[in-house]
C-alpha cells in the first residue's frame, strides 16, 4: 500500500532549515502560507508594519484585532517543527473570508483615516483664518493673553447671540406682520392665494358684458335681524364641503353648535332661538332631498314662518346661494356615486303644488337602485335627470309647465329653462365654483362681511377625476349636458368678472387710505413748521428781519412750499369736477366716482387747513 507523497515525506528525517527559516511542518500546498504567516510574525519585517493595525488616528472597530500568533507545540511526529501560528491551522475557506475582511478593514480605515485628517487640517485653516480676521479687527486684545482662545470664545459668543436674536425676532414679529424687519434678500416673494385654481392662463379676458350692480354683489346681511341664507344644493358640486364650511368654519359672534354623530348643527342668531342659515347641515332636508329653485321659493318663506300669522311675519330677505361645477366632472361623478347605490328617492320634485306623475318623469330602472350600472347604460336612459341638471335646478320650472314636455316644442322649453337660470343664477346673492375654491371664500367673505377662519382647499383629485374616458366620450357627455355647458360658461365668466372686479376696489380703497395718510402727514409738518416759526418770532419781536437773513430764506422757502401745494391741489380740484362732469358720456372704471368724490372732499379740507395756517 502506496503512502501519500505528503505522509511519506513528513515520515522522512527532518531536513536542517536555515539559519532563522522555520522547518517545514506542512504539504508543500500550505507550506507558502506557513512561511508567510511566520514572516509576517517576526518583528521589524514588511507584513509585521502591515498588520499592526488601522493607521494613527482611526480608532479599531470590528474584527480589528489582530489575530495573536500563539505558538502550539508540535506533536511527537512533528518534533523538529518551529511554532505555527494559529492561523495556519485554519481551514482554508476561513482563512480566505479572515483575509477579505481584513483586506476591507484596511481600505475602509484608510479612508476614514484620510477623511478624518482632511478635516482636521481644514478645521486648523479655518480657525488660523479666523484667528488672523479678529486680529486685525480686535488688534488690542491680541496682547492680552492667547489670541486663538479670546477669538474662539468671542466667536462663540457672537453665534449665541445671533440665534438668540433670530428666536426673539420670531415670538416678537411672526410672519409676516413686521413689516420694517423683513429681509427681502432672503424670504421668497409671497405667492397670491387667489392665483388661478385651474392652471388656466392668469390673465381673463370677459366675453359678457355686465353692469356694475351685476358686479358689486355685497349683501348687507345682519344676522342678528330677521335675513336668512339658503343654500340650494345641487348633486356633486361639492355641496357638502361648503356646506360644512358654513357650520364649522366661520367666525361668528355665536359659533354653530355641532354635535359629535350628528349632521346637523344648530346654528342660531346671537341672543335668539332662531336660525340664520337653510340649509343640509342646519336644518336637514326641510323642503325635500336636494330641493331646486322652484321648491325652495315656494317652501322656505312657509317652513320658516308657518307657525306665525300672516300679518306677524316679520319682512325677511333671502338670500339664495349655491355652488356650480364643470359639467362633465359633475357628470361623472353622479354616474358613480349611482354605481355606489345612490337614487335620491326621496327628493319631492314639487312644482306648481303637486309632484310629478310616473308618466312625466318615467324611472330609468327596475329594480330599488342602479348599482352597477355601466356608463353607456347611463347615457343612454332619455330620462335621466342627470342630463342638464344644474340648469333645471336653478330655473324657474313653472314658465315651461314644470315636468310636462308637452306644453311647448323642446327647442324653446330648453330656451327658456337656459334664461331662467342664467337670470336667477346672476341675481343671486351669492354662487361659488368648485374649481376656483379660494376665490370663493374670498367673494363670500367680501359679499357677505362674514370671514372663514382657515382657508378652503382645492381638490384636483375626485372619482370623476379617475374615470379615464376617450374624446368620443367626452363629446357625448358635453352633448347630453349643453345646457349645462352654456350656463357653466356663462357663470365662469361673470365669476372671475365679479373676482377681479372686487380685488380692483379692494386695491383702489387701500391706495385712497394711502393718499389720505400722506395728506395727513404733510399737514401735521406744515402745522409743526408754522407753530416753530411762530414761537421763535414771539421770543424775539424786537429783532429786525432783515438782520436775520436766516429767518427771511426759512419765510420765502415756507411762502413757495405753500404756494406750490395751493396750485397742485387747485389743479387736482379742477381736474376732478371736470371727470365729474364728463364722468356719464365717458366709461370709467367702478368705483370710480365714489373714489373722485372722496377726493375732491379731502382736497378742500386740505386747502382750508392750509390757509388756516398761513
Amino acid at each position: 500500500m502506496a503512502l501519500p507523497a505528503c505522509a511519506a515525506r513528513a515520515l522522512r528525517p527532518p531536513l536542517q532549515p536555515e539559519r532563522g527559516a522555520p522547518a517545514r511542518t506542512t504539504c508543500p500546498r500550505r507550506h507558502s502560507r506557513v512561511e508567510a504567516e511566520l514572516a509576517a510574525s517576526r518583528p521589524g519585517s514588511v507584513a509585521a508594519s502591515v498588520r499592526a493595525g488601522p493607521p494613527r488616528g482611526v480608532s479599531r472597530g470590528f474584527n480589528s484585532q489582530p489575530l495573536l500568533d500563539e505558538p502550539l507545540k508540535a506533536s511527537s511526529s512533528l518534533a523538529g517543527a518551529a511554532h505555527a501560528p494559529l492561523f495556519a491551522l485554519l481551514p482554508r475557506g476561513r482563512r480566505r473570508r479572515m483575509h477579505d475582511l481584513r483586506r476591507r478593514w484596511d481600505l475602509g480605515s484608510l479612508c476614514r483615516a484620510l477623511l478624518t485628517r482632511g478635516l482636521a487640517a481644514l478645521g486648523h485653516s479655518l480657525k488660523h483664518v479666523l484667528g488672523a480676521v479678529f486680529s486685525k479687527i480686535f488688534g488690542p486684545l491680541a496682547s492680552v493673553g492667547n489670541m486663538d482662545e479670546k477669538s474662539n470664545k468671542l466667536l462663540l459668543a457672537l453665534v449665541m447671540l445671533f440665534l438668540f436674536a433670530v428666536i426673539v425676532l420670531q415670538y416678537v414679529c411672526p410672519g409676516t406682520e413686521c413689516q420694517l424687519l423683513r429681509l427681502q434678500a432672503f424670504s421668497s416673494p409671497m405667492p397670491d392665494p387667489y392665483r388661478s385654481e385651474d392652471e388656466s392662463s392668469a390673465r381673463f379676458v370677459p366675453r359678457y358684458n355686465f353692469s356694475r350692480g351685476d358686479l358689486l354683489r355685497k349683501v348687507d346681511f345682519d344676522i342678528k335681524g330677521d335675513d336668512l341664507i339658503v343654500f340650494l344644493h345641487i348633486q356633486k358640486t361639492g355641496g357638502t364641503t361648503f356646506g360644512r364650511h358654513l357650520v364649522r368654519n366661520i367666525q361668528l359672534e355665536q359659533p354653530c353648535e355641532c354635535r359629535v354623530g350628528q349632521k346637523k348643527c344648530t346654528c342660531h342668531r346671537p341672543g335668539k332661538r332662531e336660525t340664520w342659515l337653510f340649509s343640509r347641515f342646519s336644518t336637514g332636508w326641510s323642503c325635500g332631498l336636494h330641493a331646486d329653485w322652484t321648491e325652495l321659493t315656494s317652501c322656505v318663506p312657509a317652513v320658516v314662518d308657518g307657525k306665525r300669522d300672516a300679518r306677524l311675519r316679520p319682512s325677511r330677505n333671502f338670500h339664495y346661494i349655491t355652488i356650480l361645477r364643470d359639467p362633465v366632472s359633475r357628470y361623472l361623478s353622479e354616474w358613480r356615486h349611482v354605481q355606489r347605490g345612490a337614487t335620491w328617492k326621496a327628493s319631492l320634485h314639487v312644482c306648481d303644488g303637486r309632484p310629478p306623475t310616473s308618466e312625466e318623469l318615467p324611472s330609468c330602472y327596475t329594480g330599488d337602485d342602479w348599482s352597477g350600472c355601466p356608463l353607456k347604460e347611463f347615457m343612454d336612459c332619455p330620462y335621466n335627470l342627470a342630463n342638464n341638471r344644474q340648469v333645471r335646478m336653478l330655473s324657474d320650472l313653472t314658465l315651461v309647465g314644470c315636468y310636462n314636455l308637452s306644453v311647448m316644442p323642446e327647442k324653446q322649453r330648453n330656451k327658456v329653462l337656459l334664461e331662467s337660470a342664467k337670470s336667477n343664477l346672476k341675481h343671486m346673492a351669492f354662487f361659488g365654483l368648485t374649481e376656483f375654491q379660494r376665490k370663493t371664500q374670498y367673494l363670500f367673505e367680501k359679499t357677505f362681511n362674514m370671514n372663514f377662519i382657515s382657508p378652503f382647499t382645492q381638490y384636483n383629485t375626485t372619482r370623476a377625476s379617475s374615470v379615464e374616458i376617450n374624446e368620443e366620450i367626452q363629446k357625448r357627455i358635453e352633448g347630453l349636458n349643453f345646457l349645462d355647458m352654456e350656463l357653466y360658461t356663462y357663470a365662469k365668466d361673470l365669476f372671475l368678472q365679479r373676482y377681479q372686479f372686487m380685488r380692483q376696489k379692494e386695491h383702489q380703497e387701500a391706495r385712497r387710505k394711502r393718499q389720505e395718510q400722506r395728506k395727513f402727514l404733510k399737514g401735521r409738518f406744515l402745522q409743526t413748521h408754522f407753530q416753530s416759526q411762530s414761537q421763535g418770532q414771539s421770543q424775539n419781536p424786537s429783532q429786525n428781519p432783515s438782520q436775520n437773513p436766516n429767518l427771511n430764506a426759512n419765510q420765502n422757502v415756507t411762502q413757495n412750499l405753500i404756494q406750490n401745494l395751493t396750485q397742485s391741489l387747485s389743479q387736482n380740484l379742477s381736474q376732478n369736477s371736470s371727470q365729474k362732469e364728463n364722468g356719464e358720456s365717458q366709461k370709467q372704471n367702478p368705483g370710480q366716482e365714489q373714489s373722485d368724490s372722496n377726493t375732491s372732499n379731502g382736497t378742500n379740507d386740505y386747502i382750508g387747513s392750509v390757509e388756516k395756517w398761513r
